[in-house]
């Protein structure tokens, strides 16, 4: 059995991500999480805009060989515009980036945000200041 690491969210990556979600719709958003990683914690602070990103109403993406070298990207999110907080079929057999995914689902609030591991199975995470 594998481990589940404590995945803490700071407050202001949290606010600008329901931003740019709400700014994005009715098109999907698509952000790369940075952070901090140990054995034990994963810890998002702060975002970065993937290069050449590309998003749609039903998709969106970037090409991962133009991602920089930076070892503090932990994971991805995009948004689901239809509401759905599940991961789709496309989005379980993408290729992982980091170590966790996350999904906003419209209508883009705090209670919208949700955490997967490389599996495909929901992560718990907390809010810090």
């Amino acid at each position: 059995m594998v481990k589940k690491r404590k995945v803490t969210i700071k407050r202001q990556v949290i606010d600008s991500i329901i931003s740019y979600c709400k700014m994005r719709h009715p098109n999907e958003a698509i952000l790369l999480l940075c952070g901090k990683s140990s054995r034990d914690a994963i810890t998002v602070e702060r975002l970065m805009i993937p290069p050449f990103s590309y998003f749609g109403p039903y998709y969106s993406g970037f090409p991962t060989l133009l991602l920089p070298f930076d070892r503090s990207i932990l994971g991805v999110m995009h948004s689901h515009p239809n509401g759905s907080s599940e991961p789709s079929l496309t989005d379980l057999n993408a290729d992982p980036i980091g170590y966790i995914s996350m999904i906003v689902s419209y209508p883009y609030e705090d209670d919208d945000i949700h955490l997967y591991d490389s599996r495909g199975e929901r992560l718990e995470f907390s809010i810090s200041e």
